[in-house]
């Protein structure tokens, strides 16, 4: 009986250093998730029951193995952190720091995906390849990025540092720095030159399409005036 019980509290000494090992070495991603998500309660609850931060964890781990070459062990790890949490990142990815995967479910990040510092992405976002193409084939995001829910990155291209991909939008092409993209294929509208990451406004994204017929309306009305 003694010895079960020194393994049970051998058990959870370790669990307990796994958490803080996790808090230390994750702490710009658990802080990125208290700032993004206004559903966030506290460190506690995201660092035990967010999956997009559980995703990253194993993440790092493949990752390392990647580089080694011990590329079984690294998909491996990252097939069973698919299986737990719906959110595939290939061990092959670079990724920066403070990234948040909001709720994540359906997420996929290719082999050669690189993601730059404090990205936020949405359920539903691939960043995926496109044909059969050895090397580069997967997008380069940059700084500060917002990506909404169900939106698609495709191919070896550049999404520009601030800039935002609008919710089940398809981007095939390069996206300039402080810039909103919206629509089927993507297309791309200035924001001022003002990153829109900070206050997360889904509903309020400038669409060029909708922008010309309003002036073009404009017109006709002047026009039909005189």
């Amino acid at each position: 009986m003694t010895c079960i019980i020194n393994i049970l509290f051998i058990l959870i000494g370790l669990g307990v250093l796994k958490l803080i090992l996790i808090s230390i070495f994750f702490y710009d991603e658990i802080i990125q998730a208290k700032k993004k998500d206004p559903a966030a309660k506290g460190f506690l609850e995201i660092l035990l029951l967010y999956q997009g931060l559980h995703a990253l964890v194993a993440y790092r781990v493949a990752h390392f193995f990647y580089k080694i070459n011990l590329f079984f062990l690294a998909r491996f790890i990252s097939q069973m952190a698919r299986f737990l949490t719906g959110i595939e990142i290939h061990p092959g990815a670079k990724i920066g720091k403070g990234l948040f995967i909001d709720h994540g479910m359906g997420v996929v990040i290719g082999e050669t995906s690189i993601i730059g510092d404090n990205v936020l992405l949405y359920q539903g976002v691939t960043l995926g390849g496109t044909g059969l193409e050895k090397g580069k084939r997967h997008p380069t995001i940059g700084n500060n990025v917002v990506i909404g829910t169900g939106a698609k990155v495709l191919g070896n291209i550049t999404i520009g540092d601030n800039s935002y991909v609008g919710s089940n939008a398809v981007v095939i092409k390069d996206v300039p720095p402080n810039s909103t993209v919206v629509g089927v294929p993507g297309r791309i509208t200035k924001q001022d030159g003002k990153k829109i990451d900070i206050s997360l406004d889904h509903i309020h994204v400038l669409d060029p399409i909708m922008q010309n017929i309003e002036e073009l309306e404009k017109r006709i009305d002047k026009l039909e005036k005189k």
